[in-house]
């Protein structure tokens, strides 16, 4: 090996990293775009079967199965926003989901109303703990915002998405109206031999996501109407709006019920702060408590097998697996991405790969 080979590797290297690198970059300046385009893949999916449904079953031209399709989820979606959106902004000092202060202030009077029912001594409780400890905050090295960042991201979200709504309706009406429109992008990058393979992956993918994304908005329904139910039932203020929130929090797997149950808790009991413990507060949050177990026990049987193993033919066990190794690798975004991402990879392998032991064995119900 001559000198002049090991300086052209060296160059040749060098040029390769440097390219990764440009794009890396081009993709980080372009990021927004990305984002524009990932949102409306995920609305041309969900409106995909209301536009398959106005034009097989109903002969409409395809135009006009795009266009009521649109008009029907942007009416949607309006909605929901004209009715949250403003409720949030207006309520958030009595939800306490933006006013860290004013919650651990709750959570700090509800700690000496639940010490007091119970009737143990302060001093029992923390060995030192008296009555001047208690009024301070005893949550102090406790982060609470956890409990906010998932709405206010979704409050940036909204913000984001109101100075690129043009740009991100305008690519999900020719995504629906041109189902093909990204495969055929796709396939400039791909040589001519994978092409078919390609094609049928791409399809796949899109069958078994626009099923998986229309369950998980019916999960979330069903959930937020029975907790519409039990909060008003309990004559809790704001129920619509808990619930809503509580129930979004369910698009994070295994650990957005919990978190969304225990807000709705703590909720309910801050909520009626000044009333009696034993006879408001206490049988108030055991009601809430009920509905939400009756939730969690439809959601489980009925709602999570629905969606994840009729949409996207997985086993349950090897979703829990992908979900923990994603939210270990990326977080709480990984763990949402993850059903679909690794769907995505399942319907790929299988259609590249599929003489392949491992590859079959996870692919089979595909």
């Amino acid at each position: 090996m001559t000198s002049k080979t090991i300086a052209n590797g060296i160059l040749r290297a060098i040029g390769i990293i440097t390219g990764i690198l440009l794009l890396f970059y081009f993709l980080y300046v372009i990021r927004s775009v990305l984002a524009y385009l990932a949102i409306a893949a995920v609305i041309a999916l969900v409106g995909r079967p209301i536009v398959f449904f106005l034009r097989e079953r109903l002969k409409l031209p395809n135009v006009l199965a795009v266009v009521i399709a649109m008009v029907f989820m942007i009416g949607l979606i309006a909605s929901i926003f004209s009715l949250f959106v403003p409720l949030i902004s207006e309520q958030s000092k009595n939800l306490s989901l933006l006013n860290i202060d004013g919650l651990q202030r709750s959570i700090n009077s509800l700690y000496k109303e639940i010490i007091d029912y119970i009737g143990v001594s302060p001093n029992i409780v923390g060995n030192a703990i008296n009555d001047s400890h208690i009024e301070q905050n005893i949550l102090e090295g406790l982060n609470l915002n956890f409990i906010p960042n998932f709405l206010n991201s979704f409050l940036e979200v909204l913000s984001t998405l109101s100075i690129g709504l043009f740009s991100v309706l305008f690519i999900s009406f020719f995504f629906l109206k041109d189902s093909k429109l990204f495969q055929n992008g796709l396939l400039i990058f791909v040589p001519n031999t994978k092409e078919k393979g390609t094609v049928n992956s791409i399809n796949k993918i899109n069958s078994l996501l626009s099923r998986y994304f229309v369950g998980l908005l019916l999960q979330i329904f069903i959930l937020f109407v029975i907790y519409t139910i039990v909060l008003a039932v309990v004559g809790i203020e704001n129920a619509i709006v808990i619930a809503f929130l509580c129930a979004l929090f369910n698009v994070i797997p295994y650990i957005g019920p919990i978190i969304g149950g225990v807000l709705m808790i703590l909720l309910t009991m801050t909520s009626n702060l000044g009333m009696d413990f034993s006879t408001v507060i206490l049988p108030k949050a055991g009601y809430v408590l009920i509905g939400l177990t009756i939730g969690q026990l439809v959601d489980n049987f009925f709602s999570q097998p629905f969606i994840f193993s009729n949409s996207v033919k997985s086993h349950p066990l090897e979703i829990f697996l992908v979900i923990i190794i994603a939210g270990l690798l990326f977080g709480v975004v990984g763990m949402i991405i993850a059903v679909p991402g690794y769907t995505a990879i399942k319907v790929i392998l299988k259609e590249f790969l599929a003489d392949n032991k491992i590859v079959r064995s996870i692919t089979k119900n595909l």
